[in-house]
């Protein structure tokens, strides 16, 4: 995505001068994929010159691409360095990457960007809009519910994210998403975190009861393939095998690791319960194992409710993912008193909904875009406060009580704003 909006979208005054991995080959094939760029064109460099790529290329920026756990060591080297990061979510996943990742902004004073595209998905900006308007009054309470099928909630337990050290966990690595939606739409950030967190499906159990028995420790080879549902075939699909299959000699990484596995330490089914500094609680569940895809959402105001549902997948049916198009999102604006009334949502063309294209505009060639009157631009403090929630969340599963927000950041030496 970062390498298209780059090399061909928005290449009037930006220019891709290098790429760094950990994986020789996977490096080759995104140099294939690139455009020829000017000068001496696209510089390779193994991860471990990535210093060595920023003092001989001098990028103004570094966009970090990286698993979670290591997104602070690349953000907090790039900024000491004298550039500017734009960073995939989650920010990092941990508290004391965290205060590293602060330490290392407020020292050289760079920016750090954090591209939560979600923001500007047309039909998310246009709950905020509607928000703005005060047409539901003060927003008192959230319900919010996000579901995962079981092609996509599957792919988290069969890579590196199903490993909390590695992501932080759902609450971390894709609720960070949410947190960071809850934290605009209402225009405020949590002050007391509760939870609850389990792994029920994604189970050595669940396995035994679907006769998969014996499974293997990956999906090529494994005895049972053939019979798994949920099983990952790297050969059937050229960009899968070329991009890991064929490069897994190189660095060692499996793609497709058994979902069944016994040593996976994140959580499937996840409720949280949140109150905010500006008095609004939420409610929010997270499942990785939906017959369907998709969200509901209804802010309850004190003049009404809105609510919102969006279906992005209908099911899984005889092995064919059914991917939601056309009337698959509506929302509704129920005022005291009155009908409730459908609102037409706002739609847009591109990946994730629309919102891609919007967020890639404004990122490298802001120039072009009109005023941004949603602020939906996110700094290190939004990228902050959007993993604090899950952190939080994981605090309070691992202790079975709630947890204090700011006093947590005192304890980890963390000074962050409201």
């Amino acid at each position: 995505m970062f390498r298209r909006a780059v090399t061909e979208t928005h290449k009037q005054g930006n220019e891709l001068v290098a790429l760094c991995d950990v994986n020789e080959k996977r490096l080759a094939l995104s140099v294939r994929e690139a455009p020829p760029q000017p000068g001496n064109g696209i510089a390779t460099y193994a991860a471990v010159d990535f210093d060595r790529m920023i003092s001989e290329q001098k990028p103004d920026t570094v966009i970090v691409t990286v698993p979670d756990y290591l997104h602070h060591e690349y953000i907090v080297r790039a900024l000491r360095a004298g550039c500017n990061v734009m960073t995939e979510k989650p920010m990092t996943i941990d508290l004391v990457k965290l205060k590293a990742v602060l330490d290392a902004q407020q020292e050289t004073g760079k920016n750090v960007t954090v591209t939560f595209n979600y923001r500007y998905t047309p039909a998310r900006t246009q709950l905020k809009d509607i928000l703005l308007s005060g047409v539901i009054g003060d927003i008192q309470a959230v319900d919010f519910r996000w579901y995962l099928d079981r092609v996509h909630g599957a792919d988290y337990f069969r890579r590196w994210h199903r490993y909390k050290d590695k992501s932080g966990g759902l609450l971390v690595h894709k609720s960070t998403h949410h947190f960071d939606l809850m934290n605009w739409w209402v225009g405020s950030t949590p002050v007391s975190v509760a939870a609850n967190g389990k792994r029920a499906f994604y189970t050595p159990a669940t396995a035994a009861a679907l006769g998969l028995e014996g499974h293997g420790d990956r999906c090529q080879d494994c005895p049972v393939f053939d019979r798994c549902d949920y099983r990952l075939d790297l050969d059937a699909d050229e960009e899968l095998r070329e991009m890991y299959l064929d490069t897994e000699d190189a660095d060692g990484y499996y793609r497709d690791r058994c979902v069944w596995a016994s040593d996976i330490t994140i959580e499937d089914t996840m409720q949280v319960e949140a109150a905010y500094a500006n008095g609004v609680f939420l409610n929010y569940t997270l499942c990785a194992y939906s017959p369907w895809e998709g969200l509901e959402i209804t802010f309850q105001g004190s003049k009404g409710d809105l609510t919102h549902k969006h279906v992005e997948v209908h099911g899984v049916f005889g092995g064919q993912r059914d991917k939601a198009a056309g009337e698959n999102m509506t929302t509704t604006l129920h005022l005291a008193g009155q009908r409730p009334q459908q609102i037409d949502v706002w739609a847009g063309e591109g990946d994730h909904g629309g919102a891609d294209p919007v967020m890639l505009g404004y990122l490298f060639d802001p120039a072009t875009m009109p005023e941004d009157k949603y602020g939906r631009a996110s700094s290190h403090r939004e990228g902050a406060w959007s993993i604090l929630t899950g952190i939080a969340a994981n605090k309070a599963i691992a202790t079975g009580t709630k947890v204090d927000v700011d006093a947590m950041l005192a304890e980890a030496g963390i000074e962050l704003g409201r």
